[in-house]
């Protein structure tokens, strides 16, 4: 009878510890351990690393010596053991459990803790290797020797919160998490602890490094807009973190969780095509980098899902955009004040405007040997996307004095790439919008060549505007301005002197142009303009914008289109002017009401154009003054700034305004309508002698200066 009694309570010991829930902290580990195997496994692929490796457990094509920044081939080594270490644990792989393969791993990882390389980037040392071998141990999970185990935490252990790259930015967030992965190896529950405290504490509002007040991201003190490369892996850090412990007692809280999706909504997303691609306008020195106009693959989006349901409906279409091809429905005008960035999208286009002023560099420094070619890559580049892909792949070919949007001298070759990084030279540079239209100016003074001009964006749902104005330069080089410059897919068609016509492959000047169509996009001018179009065969390669070692050295060479205006040498007071209407035909091009829209002024002292179907007006002042927007509307401003005005008949319904230059605490002007407002920030006096509305608008401060500010009537 005690014999049965001691069994029965055995069972049901047994059943009550099978029964108790995991710990958090294992529920966690495993949800790590999960995901690190869930790249898979080619066994052809494991195949060739076991053929491959040496009996010292390197691999001979590898060069383990030269670790610089622009080498450190190394890096191989270690994926190849992380490769090898999924095909050991996963039982789809006919190398599971291999004897074999385990001895590899152990082999390759004895070699590494040996050497213990160290790059010149700290980047390497700090993120990099840890990354990989901290995987490696999760995924092995206790099957490697304890003594090899321990000689690699020192130097996982490189990545610390007192790491010098674990600044307030990108990195100290993946910093953290790759320490929180190693405590869950060593099952350290109390360090664990800190560290998913000090994750969670990464999502905020900065005003130096880390997340702007805009959405944002800025890596340094350059204040160079780096939201689609360190602000990219931000934003996937913390939602990553948030799946792993969401539903644990460790989860995030709700007002982090809602910041950071907000900061993926209207910020990474915002900042690309569709949500998809990214905006080859917001790449730095990663643009010269083969696949960095990828889509995305929504993995970001899908752990916020598994994090929390804010925003689940917006989060839903873009994983639909992503992974089953759904056409995006989302349309917005989008100015990131912080960054000098514009952003504008239709369901069928996407386009943008990058800028820097004196409260931000022009461009990211080309740290590495990467991005060597990008001098003129801020100068109010504007490109246009239909599919997104329009650009995939071209830099090798590309001609870096010819950015779209951009007014550049024509030099005989780029100063070297150490003078790529400059300070802006003018205040005057930003945009107005409601969210839906938008328009960005940019009085620009090229800090590399000091080429002036006065440049406008003017934005609407089938058309927008360029103008430039004062365009003067000293130099003896021609200055020009290009309209686009892209992969050339199809037939290019022109009317030139009242004719239609297609083009042959060359280049050549074309005169009384009046309409230019490629690939889904068509130009239109005003009055009939002298071009020079390019739709021909270019060359180049990888590795003279790139010096990487495993940037490809062999020559490249890619049909390219490219259409720019011709300024001359010496231009005193130039101007241009056109029009881009996207997502059209040739066909389309033909009859296209192109008189919706009309300019109202173009000089270097005021922009206007006006779109008659929308009743939208949007006024560029870079000094007091007045214009006639119609028979009945006056509007005159006492200071630089933007105005939008959106109209019925000569009713006036809405009124949005920005100051740009950021140095005004009230913006002054007037207009021949009587108005009325109970809005905050707005005070409107009506003179009747004079028949104005006389109006006041408190403008924001602090990090909101910048910021358009839009009133109803």
């Amino acid at each position: 009878m005690k014999k049965e009694l001691i069994l029965v309570n055995l069972v049901l010991m047994l059943f009550t510890i099978s029964a108790y829930p995991k710990p958090d902290l294992e529920i966690v580990r495993q949800r790590v351990i999960e995901v690190a195997m869930d790249a898979g496994v080619k066994d052809e692929i494991i195949k060739q690393r076991l053929n491959d490796i040496t009996s010292d457990g390197s691999w001979d094509y590898i060069n383990y010596e030269d670790v610089s920044r622009t080498g450190f081939e190394n890096r191989n080594h270690l994926s190849n053991m992380v490769l090898m270490a999924r095909a050991y644990k996963s039982k789809k792989s006919s190398y599971y459990k291999s004897k074999k393969l385990k001895a590899a791993i152990e082999s390759a990882l004895n070699f590494w803790v040996k050497k213990d390389f160290i790059c010149d980037n700290w980047w390497h040392n700090q993120i990099g290797t840890p990354t990989n071998l901290v995987t490696l141990l999760l995924i092995m999970d206790g099957d490697l020797p304890g003594d090899l185990v321990e000689k690699t935490q020192p130097i996982i252990g490189r990545a610390h919160l007192n790491a010098s790259g674990a600044r307030p930015s990108g990195d100290r967030i993946k910093i953290a998490g790759i320490l929180a992965k190693n405590l869950l190896y060593n099952k350290d529950g109390d360090g664990f602890d800190e560290v998913i405290e000090v994750i969670e504490g990464e999502i905020k509002f900065a005003t130096g490094r880390g997340m702007q007040y805009d959405y944002s991201f800025h890596h340094r003190k350059d204040r160079v807009n780096n939201t689609l490369s360190y602000g990219l892996g931000y934003a996937y850090a913390f939602a990553e973190w948030a799946a792993y412990v969401a539903g644990t007692k460790y989860a995030f809280s709700n007002e982090k969780i809602n910041q950071l999706t907000d900061y993926y909504l209207d910020g990474i997303c915002k900042h690309m095509v569709y949500a998809k691609f990214p905006d080859p306008a917001a790449k730095n020195r990663s643009i010269t980098r083969e696949g960095t106009l990828k889509p995305q693959n929504a993995s970001t989006a899908i752990k916020l899902l598994k994090a929390s349901t804010y925003r689940k409906n917006e989060i839903e279409e873009i994983i639909a955009i992503c992974l089953e091809g759904e056409k995006a429905t989302t349309s917005h005008a989008t100015f990131f004040w912080q960054s000098e960035h514009f952003t504008f999208q239709r369901p069928d286009f996407f386009t943008s405007v990058r800028m820097y002023s004196t409260r931000n560099n022009n461009m990211e420094v080309p740290y590495n040997g990467e991005g060597l070619y990008n001098h003129y890559r801020g100068d109010g580049v504007n490109h246009i996307s239909i599919t997104g892909r329009e650009l995939y792949d071209i830099w090798p070919v590309y001609d870096w004095q010819k950015i779209p949007g951009a007014t550049i001298l024509q030099k005989p070759s780029l100063i070297p790439e150490e003078g790529i990084q400059k300070d802006g030279l003018t205040d005057f540079v930003g945009a107005i919008t409601n969210g839906n239209y938008g328009a960005a100016a940019f009085d620009f003074i090229s800090p590399h060549d000091l080429v002036k001009a006065r440049k406008s964006w003017f934005f609407f749902d089938d058309i927008y505007v360029c103008l430039g104005a004062g365009i003067s330069s000293r130099s003896e080089y021609p200055v020009a301005t290009t309209l686009n410059q892209c992969l050339l897919n199809g037939e290019v068609s022109v009317w030139e002197n009242g004719e239609k016509k297609l083009l042959e492959k060359g280049e050549r000047e074309l005169k009384e142009v009046t309409k230019i169509y490629h690939d889904g996009v068509g130009y239109i001018f005003p009055e009939p303009t002298i071009v020079n179009l390019q739709n021909d065969q270019v060359s180049g390669s990888w590795f003279k914008i790139n010096r990487q070692s495993d940037s490809p050295k062999e020559e490249v060479k890619l049909d390219a289109f490219k259409l720019w205006l011709d300024h001359g040498s010496h231009p005193n007071e130039s101007a241009y002017e056109y029009y881009v209407v996207p997502a059209t035909s040739a066909e389309g091009m033909e009859n296209h009401p192109e008189n919706r829209v009309e300019v109202l002024e173009n000089s270097k002292n005021l922009q206007a154009v006006t779109h008659k179907g929308l009743n939208l007006y949007q006024i560029v002042f870079y000094k007091s003054g007045e214009i006639q927007l119609n028979d009945d509307l006056i509007l005159s401003a006492e200071s630089p700034g933007l105005v939008m005005i959106r109209t019925d008949g000569n009713e006036v319904k809405e009124i949005s305004v920005s100051d740009p230059g950021r140095k005004l605490s009230n913006l002054y002007f007037s207009i021949t309508s009587k108005l009325k407002s109970g809005a905050e920030n707005i005070q409107i006096r009506w003179n009747e002698k004079s028949g104005k509305s006389e109006i006041s608008v408190l403008l924001p401060e602090g990090v909101m200066a910048g910021k358009s500010m839009t009133f109803l009537f």
